[in-house]
């Protein structure tokens, strides 16, 4: 969904604010980024600076074993809903194109292994709940979702590997109503992510 306001502004009308967060090239020539109306004409680093006082306490993390195409998504969802972070387990690349240049403003790491995830984890105190509709999983809305968590996708296709469903606390799964098997890692992560912020955030702007 996009945002109801305007896509992009011109330059700035004369004289400028005297604000250090804002970017001089920026009021000079306008800005057209994918950002909210509040971050009209900051500098990067402040914007990041300003979101990450209000981070939310969750994390997300997505194998990536054969360059999973929906990362970027899943990038751009996390920004949108105030993820801590992103973990990308496996290969170090992955497709930028769906992020819409949000991985600017979202911490993004890379683990090499899920050992190496589920370790950092374990020291953060932070339990690994797998997303997938998996048979025993528990319904993403009735079972019990911390607030300081690691929701941990797998790729496209296969979902969570072996690995992964022996590693995390529990599987959590999303309510289907059509006769697909599943939806998509990138669609899985962003209703996962809602849903925790449908139980610990307050409303945007309260």
């Amino acid at each position: 969904m996009s945002e109801p306001s305007r896509p992009g502004v011109g330059p700035h009308p004369r004289p400028w604010p005297d604000d250090p967060r804002l970017d001089p090239e920026l009021l000079e020539q306008g800005d057209r980024r994918n950002v909210i109306d509040r971050y009209r004409y900051w500098r990067v680093e402040a914007i990041v600076a300003d979101l990450d006082a209000q981070r939310h306490p969750f994390h997300v993390a997505i194998e990536n074993w054969s360059r999973d195409p929906n990362i970027g998504a899943v990038v751009r969802s996390a920004n949108a809903f105030g993820a801590a972070a992103v973990h990308v387990v496996g290969r170090r690349r992955w497709n930028r194109r769906g992020a819409m240049m949000t991985e600017r403003y979202q911490h993004v790491h890379h683990r090499e292994t899920l050992a190496e995830l589920a370790s950092w984890a374990c020291e953060a105190g932070l339990p690994l709940l797998g997303i997938d509709n998996l048979p025993g999983a528990q319904p993403i809305d009735r079972a019990p979702l911390p607030r300081a968590c690691v929701l941990l996708l797998g790729q496209e296709g296969p979902g969570l590997s072996d690995e992964a469903r022996e590693r995390v606390a529990a599987v959590l799964s999303i309510p289907q109503f059509g006769s697909t098997r599943s939806i998509n890692a990138s669609a899985a992560a962003a209703v996962a992510m809602y849903e925790w912020c449908r139980r610990h955030a307050s409303p945007p702007g309260a």
